[in-house]
């Protein structure tokens, strides 16, 4: 059969399961897209700006498990996806992004619309190709898909010569792909899970200490059953929420520089720290050579080159988490836990005292606490929506007060940390999540960078909730101008802002505003009930500050508090 390398694309993509594009069409891909419309299985939504479609593919895949797909034309339509592929890559999030790409004599040449994405995204993609003949597309695009969804996922960009898209060639599926150079360890080493648990066996401080690699392994059945039998309390990243359920007895809440009080001091008292699938990042370990200084340390993680990157590491463990933490609990079920309660029980105490005496907490006012916004909406959907956000305070306040049962569920530019990343995330996590609630937590500066998608929404008919915490500053620098720069507020507070009610209905939304504290509970009820796209606008205490908050570079110890 000769198809066009067009349809092979298409075909290769339904091989893989692909129902769900996001994308902007341009002259290098418009063949691909004529080919779209003959299409009845793969659905295209159309975005207003190619970051916009990366993150909706990333918002996709993470509320679906499946691979992200988005696809953009050549030159500044390949550019304007780096932000998202970076965010993608730093959060470890299957994505496979098609560009364009001008035909290939003309490669090299400064040819109208070229630009060295292959070159350009080398740094933030697992793996990118340039497909220089037809008859290697569909190899190249079975492979592009299986390094994305395997081992430590994360984005591969794929780049399309429009006269390879336009050639023809004999077309079969390609047989199953093996990379000698690439050969993911899924199993973990046995004795080295032994010597994990005759740790756990002899602690008398432990702690649980999930990230990401939890939630993108789906592993949170295994890490509460861990929990549960050996009563090791449990902390998260950011990326880790929904790894562990936010309402269970023996959550601490997130660590790092606006974690918990209670996490950060368990962290720093503890004697025994189990991490699984995280990374280590500086905002979560404060001071490196004061973390978890008397602990012994386990890290488990698919990824080899996260293992003792950051922290010192007592006994690693290469392998996937759920298949690590399933192990783990074979060799529990083989241990006697008679008395463990008892055992645990001083510590546990102690860590109840910290949540006792120095909880999260802050204090209401005739101004709309945002704090005060997050319970509530946590309360009208009994934890049940799915959040995605922008990033800044308003991301924090999320992680904070909005308990996250599942994997999944929350959804954030965690280690990149893009603005503008929260509503087209929103969007795509929709879409992956018919019929779920889906809310986008945002600050009135993050929302205007991709504001532009909620035409998307409107046109789609996805009834994404936008709720935004309006304090007429790009808070979280705000915050550090406050505390260090003796509120020297340079460029942090907006002399004029649009009237969000009315730009939401210029797009076709709905818009909702709220001035008064008694109002939050009725716009959030109001806006959750409209089966449409809602931007609801709270205009709430500008000077509010995310605490507890680690200064940088020093212990998660010495944490600001309210």
């Amino acid at each position: 059969m000769k198809l066009k390398g067009a349809q092979i694309l298409l075909k290769m993509l339904q091989e893989e399961g692909v129902d769900t594009i996001f994308g902007y069409p341009g002259g290098s891909v418009i063949d691909i897209y004529d080919a779209l419309m003959e299409e009845k299985t793969i659905k295209h939504y159309l975005v207003r700006h190619e970051q916009g479609a990366t993150h909706a593919a990333d918002g996709y895949a993470r509320a679906s498990g499946k691979v992200g797909v988005c696809l953009v034309t050549s030159g500044p339509g390949a550019t304007n996806t780096v932000t998202g592929i970076a965010s993608a890559y730093m959060d470890s999030i299957p994505m496979v992004i098609f560009t364009g790409q001008v035909p290939t004599a003309l490669i090299g040449n400064d040819a109208f619309q070229e630009v060295d994405i292959v070159g350009i995204t080398r740094p933030c993609t697992k793996h990118n190709y340039l497909v220089k003949n037809v008859k290697d597309l569909a190899r190249t695009i079975k492979e592009a898909f299986h390094i994305a969804r395997s081992g430590r996922p994360g984005p591969v960009l794929v780049d399309l010569p429009k006269d390879v898209i336009n050639a023809t060639t004999e077309f079969k599926v390609p047989g199953e792909v093996k990379l000698k150079t690439y050969n993911p360890t899924y199993k973990p080493n046995i004795k080295q899970l032994q010597k994990v648990m005759e740790l756990i066996v002899k602690a008398e401080k432990p702690v649980l200490f999930s990230g990401g690699g939890v939630s993108l392994s789906k592993a949170h059945k295994e890490l509460t059953e861990l929990a549960v039998k050996t009563q090791i309390p449990v902390t998260s990243t950011l990326m880790g929420l929904g790894g562990f359920p936010g309402t269970h007895p023996l959550w601490l809440g997130m660590l790092g520089m606006h974690g918990t009080f209670r996490a950060n001091m368990a962290i720093s008292e503890c004697d025994l720290l189990i991490a699984v699938g995280v990374r280590f990042d500086d905002r979560v370990t404060g001071k490196v050579d004061e973390f978890a200084p008397g602990a012994k340390i386990v890290q488990i993680d698919i990824d080899p080159t996260s293992i003792q990157k950051n922290v010192a590491v007592d006994v690693p463990v290469v392998g996937d988490c759920k298949i690590s933490l399933k192990e783990l609990n074979t060799l529990a079920g083989k241990q006697d836990w008679t008395g463990i309660e008892k055992k645990r029980k001083p510590w546990l105490e102690e860590i109840e005292d910290w949540k006792k005496t120095t909880p999260l907490a802050y204090k209401q006012a005739d101004v709309i606490k945002p704090q005060y916004v997050i319970e509530t909406l946590y309360d009208l959907t009994g934890g049940d929506a799915i959040i995605a956000t922008e990033v800044g305070q308003n991301q924090m306040w999320a992680a904070q007060y909005y308990h996250v049962k599942e994997p999944g569920h929350f959804i954030t530019s965690g280690g990149l940390g893009a603005m503008g990343f929260g509503l087209p995330a929103a969007i795509g996590a929709q879409v992956g999540a018919p019929g779920r609630p889906v809310v986008d937590i945002a600050g009135d500066g993050s929302i205007q960078m991709n504001i532009q998608e909620l035409a998307t929404a409107v046109q789609y008919e996805l009834p994404v909730k936008v709720v935004i915490l309006n304090n007429g500053f790009l808070g979280m620098v705000r915050q550090w101008q406050e505390l260090f720069y003796k509120r020297r507020y340079a460029s942090t507070k907006f002399a004029h802002a649009p009237d969000f009610v009315k730009l939401a209905e210029a797009y076709g939304a709905v818009g909702l505003r709220a001035k008064k504290p008694e109002e939050v509970a009725q716009v959030l009820k109001q806006g959750l009930e409209c089966n449409k796209p809602v931007i609801m606008d709270f205009v709430v205490e500008p000077e509010e500050s995310v605490y507890p908050m680690v200064p940088a570079g020093v212990s998660i110890k010495k944490m600001l508090l309210v």
